[in-house]
């Protein structure tokens, strides 16, 4: 049977969005962006500073799990400093000539994004360090003996990187960012204040009930929210009036089989397996990449952070662990109840 994954697909937006709402779901500025307050408080000291100062902002890493919002901070940044911004991905710079025609395409105080900013290539990287700490190109032209250097300028611009992974960046490039902020998992109140936002612009009629059972099981993630809102919409116009309320989104959650902490069944099936075949733990990732038929780094970026977080999951130096809270949730015996019962026989 297919599961369609809730979690998963995290560089893409909705086909069932038209571009317009996608644009609008995004917010512009600060006053509309909900959470992230402590972000938020740095930011805007940094901004205010920098316009006072006529200058460009420092270079920015914003790293964190997928779908917080990291694109969308990077785009109110630019609206704040009422800057051009260009976004591209580190995947989508294959070399030192991609970068060099991207940087003298911009000009000063232009914002460039780069998104999954720790997969540019060592070459593309090495390149990018004199351009952030100089605001110099050097580009190697020919081969061999004959191989010149050129130098050249580039406008004064400000580097935002995203990543899931700041220990895949190389020392060099991320000791060249002057802000480094994590943004963190959302709170439930905020969760449920996004949905009602995107309701209201999508035009979906959803009352407050449904809306905090939904925020309640959408992982802290906004991203996450959003998807498992639309999904929740076309239930209510299909079996329903069109309108989500407390008994149309628990009938919507039960369909998509997510439970009430906001799991779906590729994470219980994580959880039983390191529980059933490994005794609770430790085990290694790529152990479990085996168990679920998952990539390392899907376990690692998109499953694992929110386990971590709401405390069913450890990572030891030996492997992951389950906590006892984990064997609760899926009603498992834990050792301890078992080893109870063995001395009890």
């Amino acid at each position: 049977m297919a599961v369609e994954r809730i979690i998963m697909d995290p560089g893409k937006s909705d086909d069932d969005i038209p571009e317009e709402f996608e644009i609008k779901l995004r917010p512009h500025d600060f006053d509309n962006y909900i959470g992230q307050d402590r972000l938020k408080k740095n930011l805007k000291l940094a901004i205010a500073a920098a316009k006072k100062r006529g200058e460009p902002l420092d270079h920015i890493l914003l790293y964190g799990p997928p779908g917080l919002g990291k694109t969308t901070m990077a785009s109110v940044i630019a609206n704040e400093m009422g800057a051009q911004i260009r976004i591209t991905s580190g995947p989508a710079i294959e070399r030192a000539g991609d970068l060099a025609s991207l940087l003298t395409s911009l000009q000063d105080g232009y914002i460039l994004f780069i998104d999954e900013i720790h997969r540019l290539h060592r070459s593309v990287e090495e390149v990018l360090y004199s351009a952030m700490e100089d605001f110099k190109l050097d580009i190697m032209l020919g081969k061999g003996p004959s191989a010149k250097s050129l130098r050249l300028d580039v406008p004064k611009f400000t580097l935002i990187g995203a990543t899931t992974r700041t220990g895949a960046l190389a020392a060099p490039l991320r000791d060249r960012f002057g802000h480094l902020h994590r943004l963190e998992f959302y709170k439930t109140d905020e969760i449920a204040k996004i949905m009602q936002r995107t309701a209201n612009i999508l035009d979906i009629k959803i009352d407050q009930k449904g809306s905090d059972m939904l925020a309640k099981r959408a992982r802290l993630t906004p991203r996450i929210a959003n998807r498992i809102l639309k999904r929740v919409r076309d239930y209510a116009d299909v079996n329903g009036d069109g309108i989500i309320d407390t008994e149309i989104s628990h009938k919507a959650l039960e369909l998509l089989e997510i439970d009430e902490l906001g799991l779906d069944p590729v994470d219980r099936m994580l959880l039983a397996a390191i529980i059933e075949n490994h005794k609770g733990g430790p085990v290694g990732v790529e152990t479990l990449a085996a168990l679920t038929s998952e990539e390392r780094g899907t376990i690692e970026d998109f499953i694992e952070p929110y386990l971590l977080q709401i405390g069913l999951l450890e990572r030891t130096p030996r492997g992951r662990k389950v906590t006892p809270k984990a064997y609760r949730h899926l009603k498992k015996p834990s050792p301890k109840d078992s080893s109870k019962q063995t001395k009890l026989i």
